[in-house]
């Protein structure tokens, strides 16, 4: 595998630019944009690539890639004292932990996925 293929490569739709754009999340922000989705992907390579190459050629350490860390599923999250009363009061009704039903509201959010 190489270097490159260990870092996460996004690109998406901006609605404030009106074009897509391309980051590396964790080293590299929004680096390219474009209106074709390809070729916006293509540049980030290239910009990676090229990255990768001064890293090198002044001998400094990678940046660890995100899809190599490993996370434990636990965060610390600080949110308003009534919404944390409302969600408490929810998950009673639902008959289960704070924990289980926040995580299945994020989830659904995210995955548009509705655990059971």
């Amino acid at each position: 595998m190489k270097k490159k293929d260990h870092y996460l490569k996004i690109v998406e739709w901006s609605e404030e630019d009106q074009c897509y754009v391309g980051s590396i999340p964790g080293w590299i922000g929004k680096c390219c944009h474009g209106d074709d989705e390809k070729s916006v992907y293509h540049s980030l390579c290239q910009i990676l690539e090229e990255w990768i190459e001064i890293y090198k050629e002044d001998n400094m350490a990678l940046p660890p890639s995100i899809s190599e860390k490993a996370y434990s599923g636990k965060f610390q999250l600080r949110i308003d004292c009534d919404l944390h009363k409302a969600l408490a009061i929810r998950a009673m009704q639902a008959n289960e932990s704070l924990n289980s039903f926040c995580g299945k509201i994020l989830k659904k959010q995210f995955t548009g996925s509705n655990p059971e």
